[in-house]
């Protein structure tokens, strides 16, 4: 059995990856700012831990005895969590991308532990911003209607996570995850619809008013500009289908139709 930590543990791959390892009978520990919150969303079998990872020194009992550590990006120190991570004697660590590689990254490669890099492009589970305007309107708004991505779901990114934390073969790769077809958002929309059983309209939003709407929700903007900009002119990865779930975790990447339905009624 591995005793993993998951930083990050209520997001939305997060909660995944717990789910995934404790099925799989790992020890889970679950660290997030807010307790409360965890125990809430969070199976009763995770040990949940209260830290911040800009904080590396209030992680000494949420780090005692593990043997692997999944990091999500975070404000800080990168070298002084890495080192924290390897007094603490873990031997795997997974990184999830920001979409770029910086001072984490940097910090992991030097560390002596086996690292793997979890590169995800557009999650299906974005899609969720139009729950709202769907069930009060019929209608999905986004920006940039005929760009294609190969969004992938996030238990796949969590399975994919959970075999490099617990399994020999991962070290010192990284790995570009996408689901298995490239989508146009109104193809997402025409998907959606057949999901929920009705006919949802689309309306392309304005790069201003999508800037608004990031900037309602307290996005920085240089944020804005990186999200924005992403999506205007996406990199080749972003809409090239890779095998990299099958490979790592021996069955198919999920569609996007599974991903409706399973959160169809977010939409009713």
């Amino acid at each position: 059995m591995t005793a993993v930590l998951v930083t990050g543990a209520t997001g939305t791959v997060g909660r995944h990856l717990v789910r995934q390892l404790i099925d799989a009978g790992h020890e889970v520990r679950a660290l997030t700012r807010n307790p409360a919150n965890a125990t809430a969303a969070l199976p009763p079998e995770a040990k949940v831990f209260t830290g911040d990872l800009a904080a590396p020194a209030g992680l000494a009992e949420a780090l005692d005895g593990v043997t692997a550590v999944h990091l999500t990006p975070f404000e800080g120190n990168a070298s002084e969590l890495v080192d924290a991570i390897v007094r603490a004697g873990a031997r795997r660590v997974t990184v999830m991308w920001a979409g770029f590689s910086g001072a984490m990254e940097e910090a992991v490669r030097s560390s002596g532990m086996d690292w793997t890099f979890i590169q995800p492009m557009e999650f299906m589970s974005n899609m969720a911003e139009w729950a709202e305007s769907v069930r009060l309107e019929g209608v999905a708004r986004e920006v940039y209607p005929q760009v294609r991505n190969a969004s992938v779901h996030p238990a796949d990114i969590a399975a994919v996570t959970a075999r490099a934390l617990t399994e020999d073969g991962h070290a010192g790769k990284a790995y570009d995850l996408t689901g298995p077809e490239a989508l146009t958002v109104p193809e997402k929309v025409a998907v959606l619809s057949a999901a929920l059983g009705k006919q949802i309209r689309f309306v392309e939003l304005p790069e201003a008013e999508a800037r608004d709407r990031m900037r309602a929700k307290g996005v920085a903007e240089e944020d804005i500009d990186f999200v924005l900009g992403w999506h205007a002119n996406p990199p080749k990865e972003a809409y090239t289908v890779t095998p990299v779930i099958e490979e790592v975790t021996g069955r198919p990447a999920r569609t996007f139709a599974q991903w409706a339905a399973e959160n169809a009624d977010a939409f009713r």
